[in-house]
C-alpha cells in the first residue's frame, strides 16, 4: 500500500479552489428557497467534472437531491459500495450585523476561510470530491463504488429526505454510509459519531383577548404573556428536570458498551464555559447524570424563542393579547415525535392550559448505529492513521440532529459521521478508501 501523496492532494485542492469559492457564493438558503436549483446543478458539475455520474432528482414540493456515482477501479470490488451523505443548503445569514465579513463572499483571515455554509456542509462535500480525485490519480482507481446523496433541505429539518430514500432506495443502495458531520474539540481530537439525536420542534401560541389593552387592566385581566410563560414553566422545574408525565419513560436504555464508550468521551466543562461565555453553572451540576451522558443519552426541552407585547425602545404600557414561543426538543432512541406531541398536549390540558395551542413545525427521528458493527472499527482505525492514537473520539451519537433515521430504515446501512472541516480530515477520507473496505468482513451487515 502506497503512502498518501499529500502533494497531490494539495495540488487538486488548489486546482479546484476557484470552483469551490463559486460554490460558496451561491446563496442556497433552504428556508427561503434562494438559488437552490443553481446550487444543485453546481453539485452535479463537481461530480461530473471528477469523472463521476450525476443526476439531479426532483419530487413535487421538495428541493432537489443530487445523486452521484463513482465506479470502483479495475482492481477494486464493484460488489461493495460506500455512500456519502452531504447537503448543499445553508442557514440564513442573519443577523447581518454580527458578521465581520460578507456572508457569501469567501474570505480568508488568519488562515481561516469564512463564508456562510463553508463548514456546514459545503467544504465537507468538496473535500470528499477532492479526495476521490486524489485517490484515482494516485491509486489507479477506487477500491469500491462510491455514491453521494446530496440534499437541499437539511437546514429545515429534511422534510422530504425519506420520500427520496423510499422512491430511490435502489439507486442509493450501499453497504455503509459516511455522514456529513464531524468536529474537533478544544484539544483537537476528532469526534466520530455513530448516530444523531432527533428533534421535535413546536410553536406554542396563546391568545387572551381580541385587542391589546392598557396595562392598568392587569388588575383584573389575565394576559397571554403570563399564560404562556406559566405553561412553559410547568414543563421543567428549577432543577432543570423535565416534569411532563411519562416523558423519560420513552427512553431506550443505552447498552453497557454504549455507556462505556460515552464515559470515555473527553469533556472539559471549563472549556465549554469559556468558549460560550456561560454565566451560569452547567445544568448537569444539578442532575443525577453527567454532562457526557446528557449530551449523548438524554432528551432536552428548550425554549428557543419568545414573542409577546411591546419590544421596542422606551416604554409602552400594554397588556398583550397574544404570545408565541418556539420549543425545541431533542430526541434520543425510543422517542417518536407524535408520541412526544401527545404527552405535551396531555400535560398542558392537565395543568389548565387548554387554551395554549401547540403545533409541531418539524420533526426528525433519532438514530444510532450499533457500536458492535465492524464498520465502526474500520472508520476509527482509518481516522487514527491520520490523527494518531489518542486523537480520535467515538461517541454513540452526537448531541445534534440529522436525517440519519431514513438511511437506516430504507437503505439498512451502518452510518458513521466523520467531518472534514480541518486540513487533515480530507486525508482521512483517503485513508478510509485505503482501509481495504472492499473486504466483506469490514463492511459488516448490509
Amino acid at each position: 500500500m502506497s503512502q498518501i501523496n499529500t502533494e497531490e492532494i494539495k495540488r487538486i485542492s488548489d486546482k479546484n479552489m476557484a470552483r469551490f469559492y463559486d460554490y460558496l457564493r451561491l446563496e442556497s438558503v433552504s428556508a427561503q428557497g434562494r438559488q437552490i436549483k443553481q446550487t444543485a446543478q453546481a453539485v452535479q458539475s463537481f461530480i461530473e467534472n471528477t469523472g463521476g455520474e450525476a443526476k439531479v432528482l426532483e419530487l413535487e414540493g421538495a428541493h432537489p437531491v443530487v445523486y452521484g456515482f463513482f465506479e470502483a477501479g479495475p482492481s477494486g470490488d464493484a460488489e461493495k459500495t460506500l455512500l456519502f451523505y452531504d447537503h448543499y443548503d445553508v442557514q440564513p445569514e442573519d443577523p447581518l450585523d454580527e458578521w465581520n465579513t460578507t456572508p457569501f463572499e469567501p474570505t480568508v483571515k488568519d488562515g481561516i476561510l469564512y463564508a456562510r455554509g463553508v463548514s456546514d456542509n459545503k467544504a465537507n462535500f468538496v473535500a470528499r470530491i477532492n479526495a476521490i480525485e486524489a485517490y484515482k490519480n494516485t491509486e489507479g482507481g477506487l477500491p469500491v463504488n462510491v455514491k453521494f446523496f446530496v440534499e437541499g433541505e437539511e437546514e429545515i429539518g429534511s422534510p422530504h429526505v425519506n420520500d427520496y430514500l423510499e422512491a430511490y432506495a435502489d439507486l442509493f443502495a450501499a453497504d455503509v454510509c459516511i455522514w456529513e458531520s464531524g468536529s474537533k474539540d478544544s484539544e483537537e481530537r476528532l469526534k466520530i459519531s455513530a448516530g444523531v439525536k432527533g428533534i421535535a420542534y413546536y410553536e406554542a401560541r396563546v391568545k387572551s383577548a381580541d385587542i391589546d389593552m392598557h396595562s392598568s387592566l392587569a388588575a383584573i385581566a389575565d394576559n397571554s404573556a403570563w399564560r404562556l410563560v406559566q405553561a412553559l414553566a410547568s414543563m421543567r422545574n428549577v432543577n432543570n428536570e423535565i416534569v411532563v408525565d411519562g416523558f423519560y419513560d420513552m427512553m431506550t436504555a443505552p447498552t453497557e458498551l454504549e455507556k462505556k464508550v460515552a464515559n470515555r468521551i473527553p469533556f472539559d466543562p471549563e472549556a465549554s464555559k469559556q468558549t460560550y461565555g456561560l454565566r451560569h453553572p452547567l445544568i448537569t451540576d444539578q442532575l443525577s447524570y453527567s454532562a457526557e451522558e446528557a449530551l449523548v443519552f438524554y432528551p432536552t426541552l428548550t425554549i428557543s424563542g419568545l414573542l409577546s407585547g411591546y419590544t421596542g425602545p422606551g416604554a409602552k404600557t400594554i397588556l398583550p393579547r397574544q404570545a408565541m414561543a418556539k420549543i425545541d426538543i431533542r430526541l434520543v432512541p425510543g422517542y417518536e415525535p407524535d408520541k412526544v406531541t401527545e404527552l405535551l398536549r396531555q400535560h398542558l390540558d392537565r395543568h389548565g392550559f387548554e387554551d395554549v395551542d401547540l403545533e409541531l413545525i418539524t420533526s426528525v427521528m433519532p438514530f444510532r448505529t450499533s457500536l458492535e458493527d465492524p464498520f465502526v472499527e474500520t472508520v476509527i482505525d482509518s481516522a487514527k492513521k491520520v490523527y494518531g492514537e489518542g486523537k480520535v473520539v467515538l461517541e454513540p451519537n452526537s448531541a445534534g440532529t440529522g436525517p440519519m433515521y431514513g438511511f437506516g430504515k430504507y437503505l439498512n446501512v451502518p452510518i458513521l459521521g466523520s467531518g472534514t472541516e480541518w486540513e487533515k480530515s480530507a486525508l482521512c477520507q483517503i485513508v478510509l478508501f485505503k482501509q481495504n473496505l472492499y473486504k466483506k468482513k469490514d463492511f459488516g451487515s448490509s
